[in-house]
């Protein structure tokens, strides 16, 4: 069974200059009958962002809310896990409504998709960085001969397909581009990516939890059968098709619902979608400002996340205050995750354990 669609846009809130390029056209067009509202700034919208109010309706804007901008920063960073750059992104924000999604913590009460127009620039800016790379020589953890970009951090790519062709664009720009991969996690099947033709140089990772946590924490998102039974159809599409678990989330019986769960995939997955496959494992990280945004849209995650006796402080790299599973209990948690995905899966690799 499919998803439902995730977005139902009925306003658009749009800077002047994005509705001048030509993708920002296109992506007015394919909404005719959404209220446009002309704003300064993508980032601060009055009334929007950062307006408390608005919480008890953060799944309602999430799927009728859409904000046009122009991106500004073009930067690409050094990553080094999930891949070797992040490339600044196509949009900021996410229709779907994961409890544990970081990106809000920026924006406050209100997460609608942000979507940039100007996709030449960031298409130059990328092929000028991977042509001053050169080949890769060396393997590492991320890929043994190509250079990844990662191009979702902030957002979900199978959505933001669904809002205009900035995917389809970036899918073919990386076909052209022989020392590099793209890259993105997702938790949203969308078949019309199947269309894309990316051979071989787009990696999608789908992310995986056991599905009775799903159900409460991964809301708006195709759910775990689906994704699972999409591997297949995406490797024979010619994607390099990855497993994201991320957030591992420790809860009694946790164990016994991933066992289940690496189970499910085994059975489901060809032998060619086996040959290629491996995986990353993040543990969650949580905060307070989150969990506050939560109180007042979801609160039954928060029984879920927000485990204070489990969890200790930790600043992260950015300079946040963020909540992580105690060092002890981490580190044990995810030795134990390990064992039983190679017990289970052995012919996944595991690329990273965090």
């Amino acid at each position: 069974m499919s998803s439902r669609p995730p977005l139902d846009l009925r306003r658009i809130y749009v800077e002047p200059k994005a509705a001048h390029l030509p993708r920002g056209q296109e992506i007015l067009a394919r909404f005719p009958n959404a209220e446009r509202i002309e704003v300064a700034s993508h980032w601060n919208i009055p009334g929007l962002h950062g307006n408390a109010g608005l919480v008890k309706d953060w799944l309602k804007i999430k799927r009728q809310v859409l904000v046009l901008g122009v991106r500004k920063s073009l930067t690409l960073r050094p990553n080094g896990r999930s891949a070797d750059f992040i490339a600044p992104g196509m949009a900021n924000g996410c229709a779907l409504a994961c409890a544990y999604c970081y990106v809000p913590r920026h924006k406050g009460f209100a997460n609608p998709v942000t979507t940039f127009a100007n996709i030449g620039d960031v298409e130059r800016a990328l092929s000028r960085h991977v042509q001053a790379q050169g080949p890769k020589t060396e393997a590492n953890s991320v890929d043994p001969v190509a250079w990844v970009y990662d191009l979702g951090e902030n957002s979900d790519l199978s959505v933001d397909a669904l809002i205009s062709d900035n995917v389809r664009d970036l899918v073919a720009l990386f076909r052209t581009l022989p020392t590099a991969k793209a890259s993105f996690a997702t938790k949203y099947v969308n078949r019309d990516l199947l269309n894309y033709d990316p051979q071989g140089r787009t990696r999608i990772r789908f992310s995986l939890m056991p599905a009775s946590v799903a159900r409460v924490v991964d809301i708006g998102t195709s759910n775990m059968t689906e994704r699972i039974e999409a591997v297949n159809d995406f490797v024979e599409a010619g994607y390099e098709v990855h497993l994201n678990f991320s957030p591992v989330i420790i809860f009694e019986g946790w164990t016994t619902a991933y066992t289940d769960l690496f189970r499910q995939v085994d059975a489901a997955l060809s032998p060619r979608a086996k040959a290629q496959l491996a995986a990353e494992v993040i543990f969650l990280t949580h905060n307070a400002g989150l969990h506050e945004v939560n109180l007042g849209w979801h609160p039954k995650a928060e029984q879920l996340l927000w485990t204070p006796g489990w969890q200790e402080t930790k600043r992260s790299e950015y300079g946040g205050v963020n909540l992580r599973y105690r060092r002890g209990l981490k580190g044990k948690a995810v030795e134990r995750f390990t064992d039983l995905l190679r017990r289970e899966l052995p012919y996944c690799t595991i690329r990273y354990a965090f």
